[in-house]
């Protein structure tokens, strides 16, 4: 079982910046491959980006060059450096865990809503 709680979210103005933070409870952490997504009203939930325990990434393309996850497994923690927000940007922001082998272990925290406005 994985425990996810997100923080840092918050209102910006377009071409600002955030940092998201998740903390992960709960046993080997390094197993899992951890991520970022985003909702928004109206819309399903889509992928914003991912990163393996070895580091390797994947970022959606609408995000890429703006937004770096990064993640420390001695923490715990995962987090999504977000820069030249635009309002597109904004939706909820979800942490998932996936476990590298055992896909249906895969949890999700509470979210944390990020709005990029004027």
């Amino acid at each position: 079982q994985v425990q996810l709680v997100e923080s840092g979210g918050g209102l910006v103005q377009p071409g600002g910046s955030l940092r998201l933070s998740c903390a992960a409870s709960g046993r080997d952490f390094s197993l899992y491959v951890m991520g970022w997504y985003c909702q928004a009203p109206g819309k399903q939930r889509e992928l914003v980006a991912t990163m393996t325990a070895g580091g390797t990434t994947n970022y959606a393309n609408s995000v890429k060059g703006r937004f770096t996850i990064s993640r420390d497994n001695a923490k715990k923690m995962v987090y999504l450096q977000m820069n030249s927000l635009k309002p597109e940007d904004t939706a909820g922001y979800y942490c998932n865990a996936v476990h590298r082998t055992l896909p249906s272990m895969n949890y999700w925290g509470q979210g944390t809503q990020v709005t990029v406005s004027p």
